[in-house]
């Protein structure tokens, strides 16, 4: 280590900042700092005005913006979401994040000392001022340095990732030099620093008897001291340091301008941008889509890139092209034609591509040149994992399901899709049978269902599609339905007046027929007297929870397609609690109204959170609960919870042919069987939605698992452990639905 020389009788505790630069460069870099701020400013307000033009947004997003302003700067003040299943990610942004507002504001303290504060303390008082000198200057100079090494620190870990181990999320189709450009730019800002301080601590040391000694008060800038060292080690002599500090000081600040002034023209804009869209998130969004416009002549879709709202094309910029939607995303892991980051890029790339004066084509189609493929959009299975795992809150799912909608409207479906559309219009349903036998499961099961058309109910029982229609689920409906008897609930169903909800026809297009079922249904729910609706479905929980509420049915009261009397808006305030079945027979179980002892069963199980219960609405307790009050061991997949892997039958996927490597249920299964921690012991893998019931019944014969594990409802188990348990009742047992059923 270089000795130093003391501190002298007098001598002021600071630095000069202009220090080997003349009068001349000062005024130079001045005007280049002008520029500077005007072409950023610029590209600033031209990217906003650009949202202007784009379509209005259906949701209020600038409502209690203070509120707002806050909320964002928590979400990306803690770096909450980089830390999402990602650890080194989330500590390799908070280092740079931190250590560069640090800088930011440390330049912007010197700016306003040199600027500011010494002109007016020589205007006011005659004589000129410096607040960047003491305890100030050294307290700075120890910040400055820790905050910059954890900048620097990060970044290389970010260029070690990008270029070396190249993770692969952080490469694709549309990686090009400004994602070389921001983190080059990053790095070498960083390290020029550093290296300019060195050189400046070099520079100005005294020498005595040929030995060169550093002010003694820089030791507080321990990197650059540190850097001084080493230059000195390696032959610079303080006065080849102070010749070269100035090149090495216009060189880091030629670089900085040049960054600033790209911010708003390529990818560094995501500091603005990305925090602009969490601001402006809506924190419902996915698990609520908005609706369209009921003239004839509105435009629902995508039929140009202005359809699209301000609030989307922010989105499109906001986009880092991280990754973390891409790999988390059940369809790409699958292999089917879906990347999430590619889409939102594709749209962007080609809004800039007509902006700049390129030829408009199809936003999306099924065949021929278009910005994306009809195969791409069915294949998204609106899970919303996209969605839970993007740092910066785009908004996926709103995007897609306008491409979709457009799609729709240009007849661009799968027949199989097609076939499912007019079985709702024609008989009500997804399966197209007749909506008289809706109700004939219960005709096989002892308990009495009532009509909750024609007496009162405390819950009103949404049985839904496939627990109504499908053999298999009907077994879920019956066990449900003992369930109930079992707490002694008062429940009843609509029978044939219940309809299908309409949940999925909605995200894969087909807005219009969701609305005329929205409108039967809330106008069914008026004509009975009940307190609570019940879902046996996550995705018509979903539906009837976050979405029938926002219909405006009355735009659509002149329409003589909508068959229904609806115009005010339905439970707007949440009167009427919707809820999931789990969520009703927890608490039933927790009052102790089915005799549970939690030492019924003894089965080794997994359990996999549905999309629509899980992540659509933050409901991952209530099946766990159950579980283990059946007396069940539970082990966990390690993709639990917010990280739930999708069946595959979300957005239409049921319903829809995919050519894939390998389907979502097949992975989920294997998943099961090899990663619980349990390995092949465990013996039922337990699902709590009916779509998941079939896609997992599906994978396991496709899979070849049918001899490795049975899949079973919530439902099923807690049945088996009520018929099991000592204070289960003859009737109860004597209620049993044949294995066979």
């Amino acid at each position: 280590m270089a000795p130093f020389a003391p501190l002298q009788t007098g001598e002021t505790v600071t630095r000069e900042t202009f220090w080997g630069i003349s009068p001349v460069g000062e005024v130079v870099f001045y005007y280049l700092a002008a520029v500077t701020l005007v072409v950023f400013g610029y590209g600033v307000y031209d990217r906003f005005a650009r949202y202007a033009r784009g379509d209005d947004d259906w949701f209020d997003r600038l409502d209690d913006l203070p509120g707002r302003i806050v909320r964002a700067a928590k979400i990306v003040g803690s770096n909450e979401k980089q830390f999402n299943r990602d650890l080194v990610g989330g500590v390799m942004h908070a280092f740079i994040f931190w250590g560069f507002m640090t800088l930011l504001i440390g330049t912007t303290i010197l700016a306003i000392d040199i600027d500011i504060y010494r002109t007016l303390t020589a205007l006011l008082t005659g004589e000129q001022q410096s607040f960047f000198v003491g305890d100030f200057y050294l307290s700075y100079s120890l910040v400055m340095d820790a905050m910059g090494l954890l900048f620097v620190a990060g970044v290389a870990v970010a260029l070690w990732r990008r270029y070396v181990t190249r993770a692969e999320r952080l490469h694709g189709k549309h990686t090009n030099w400004e994602d070389d450009f921001l983190v080059w730019s990053l790095f070498l800002l960083g390290v020029g620093g550093y290296l300019q301080e060195g050189l400046r601590i070099l520079g100005t040391a005294e020498v005595v008897d040929g030995t060169a000694q550093f002010t003694s008060y820089e030791q507080v800038s321990f990197v650059g001291w540190f850097v001084a060292d080493v230059l000195q080690v390696v032959g610079l002599t303080p006065a080849l340091a102070a010749a070269a500090y100035p090149v090495m000081w216009w060189s880091h600040a030629l670089l900085a301008f040049v960054f600033i002034a790209a911010i708003p023209y390529a990818k560094p804009f995501h500091m603005v941008s990305s925090f602009a869209n969490i601001v402006t998130r809506d924190e419902q969004a996915g698990k609520r889509l908005p609706g369209v416009p009921a003239a004839l002549d509105a435009d629902t879709g995508a039929e140009s890139i202005d359809s699209f709202s301000w609030k989307e094309l922010l989105d499109q910029d906001a986009c880092t092209k991280c990754g973390r939607c891409s790999s988390v995303c059940p369809a790409n892991a699958s292999g089917r034609n879906l990347d999430p980051r590619d889409v939102i890029l594709d749209l962007k790339q080609y809004r800039e591509a007509v902006d700049a004066g390129g030829e408009p084509k199809d936003i999306v189609a099924d065949g021929g040149e278009s910005v994306i493929a009809a195969e791409t959009m069915e294949s998204c299975m609106s899970c919303m994992a996209c969605m839970d795992a993007c740092p910066v809150e785009i908004e996926h799912l709103k995007s897609f399901t306008r491409l979709n909608r457009q799609l729709t409207d240009q007849g661009d479906i799968q027949s199989s899709l097609q076939d499912v559309f007019q079985n709702v219009m024609q008989k009500g349903n997804t399966f197209g049978n007749s909506q008289r036998n809706r109700g004939d499961w219960t005709e096989t099961v002892d308990v009495e269902v009532a009509d909750a058309r024609e007496q009162e109910v405390e819950y009103l029982w949404y049985v839904g599609d496939y627990p109504s229609y499908d053999d298999r689920n009907k077994q879920v409906a019956r066990s449900l339905a003992r369930i109930f008897d079992a707490a002694d609930v008062s429940f009843g169903i609509l029978f044939e007046d219940e309809k299908y909800d309409g949940n999925d026809i909605r995200r894969v297009g087909e807005e219009f027929l969701y609305v005329e079922l929205a409108g039967h249904h809330v106008e069914t729910f008026a004509d009975c007297e009940f307190e609570k609706i019940v879902c046996t479905d996550p995705h018509s929980y979903n539906t009837f929870k976050n979405e029938y509420p926002e219909v405006d049915f009355e735009e659509f009261a002149d329409d003589p397609m909508m068959p229904f009397e609806v115009e005010e808006p339905w439970n707007p305030d949440g009167e009427v609690d919707v809820l999931h079945w789990t969520q009703v027979v927890e608490e039933l179980v927790d009052r102790g109204a089915l005799g549970l002892s939690g030492t019924e069963l003894n089965y080794t199980v997994t359990y996999h959170d549905p999309c629509h219960l899980g992540r659509y609405n933050d409901e991952y307790e209530a099946p766990r609960e159950l579980i283990r009050a059946t007396g069940c061991d539970l082990h966990e997949m390690p993709r639990n919870r917010s990280n739930s892997y999708c069946c595959g039958g979300g957005g239409g996927g049921l319903w829809l042919e995919q050519d894939e490597e390998e389907k979502p249920s097949e992975e989920r299964l294997r998943e099961a069987l090899e990663d619980t921690g349990a390995g092949r012991a465990v013996e039922k893998f337990v699902v709590a939605c009916p779509m998941c019931m079939t896609m997992y019944e599906d994978g396991r014969k496709t899979g070849d698992f049918e001899d490795d594990i049975e899949i079973v409802d919530v439902a099923e188990l807690v049945v088996e452990a009520v018929d099991t348990a000592p204070a289960a009742s003859e009737t109860t047992a004597a209620s049993a639905t044949p294995a066979d059923d």
